[in-house]
């Protein structure tokens, strides 16, 4: 049998997208990020075409190994919606390759909640053990209508990213459900960003204190409002920062994913590529649910 092993809140901020592009279908889409960023490039962001590294959790090295070692995590569709009708014909390889990975952790996120459902594995079960599904709450709307849906479908992980946040959300029904394990929090970037307030943030934090589950405030976003004062941060280090000050990030009850090694080889932290910090990731607002630096280079960009 393969071997099993558990791992707690470890990991590092790797992002898979097996499809690019994506169409608007909420208040929290109107002034996406990655409509923003493709516009620079010159790309049109609502073809949605399967990209190149669709297959990158399987990809191997030259020796033959995979070049995502166990223990891994990667946050999916980031530059697109893993639920997307448009990628209906590809989705069924993706879990291929996730049934595939049974030894790292897929993070995927969606503001489609209703398509979920219909769009599980047939084995799909109560879940697979290292699944977390996780839907856009920007609002108080938006929160209501995707986390009524998300309690109702099995998995066994599940959480929300409420972000951008762009209206008060009182999510405390939905926590005291005990399904939900981990709530992400940002304000919005780039061209015509909303306020995040504050308040906001702090009863969203409170929230998931009173039921023991863990809060990660990332960023402010680039207009960030507390005590009567408007903010503006285009800096997103400093956004990163000024969140970590804030203190309102808190760690929950912890998140264990069942993992099963498909090369019998029992985890082992120094399996983890990039297990370092650079001085400013220490006050960094996304160092709970990031494990260490990548050493990408943007942060000398900023």
């Amino acid at each position: 049998m393969d071997s099993l092993f558990f791992i707690t809140n470890i990991f590092i901020m790797i992002i898979w997208n097996p499809w690019h592009g994506c169409n608007k279908i909420s208040e929290g889409c109107e002034h996406c990020y990655m409509y923003f960023l493709d516009k620079k490039r010159g790309v049109n962001t609502s073809h949605i075409f399967r990209t190149q590294q669709f297959d990158y959790p399987i990809q191997r090295t030259k020796n033959g190994n995979y070049k995502l070692p166990s223990g891994m995590s990667l946050y999916v569709g980031l530059s697109t919606d893993f639920f997307l009708e448009e990628a209906d014909i590809w989705r069924k390889d993706a879990w291929k390759i996730i049934r595939q990975r049974s030894d790292i952790v897929f993070r995927l996120l969606t503001k489609r909640a209703y398509r979920i459902i219909d769009c599980l594995p047939a084995d799909w079960g109560n879940g697979y053990e290292n699944v977390l599904l996780s839907v856009t709450c920007e609002n108080q709307r938006r929160t209501d209508e995707r986390l009524s849906i998300l309690l109702d479908i099995p998995a066994k992980h599940k959480g929300f990213m409420a972000a951008p946040l762009i209206g008060a959300i009182n999510a405390k029904k939905y926590l005291q459900s005990g399904q939900i394990e981990e709530v992400l929090c940002g304000g919005e970037n780039y061209d015509g960003s909303r306020p995040c307030h504050y308040n906001w943030v702090k009863s969203l934090s409170e929230q998931c204190r009173q039921y023991n589950v863990t809060f990660n405030f990332i960023e402010t976003g680039s207009v960030f409002v507390k005590n009567g004062h408007t903010y503006h941060i285009p800096n997103k280090r400093t956004q990163s920062l000024q969140a970590f000050k804030s203190g309102l990030s808190f760690k929950g009850k912890s998140i264990e994913y069942k993992l099963y090694s498909t090369e019998n080889v029992l985890f082992d932290n120094k399996m983890i590529p990039f297990p370092f910090f650079r001085a400013h990731c220490h006050t960094c607002g996304a160092k709970m649910t990031c494990n260490g630096c990548s050493n990408c280079g943007a942060c000398n960009k900023q």
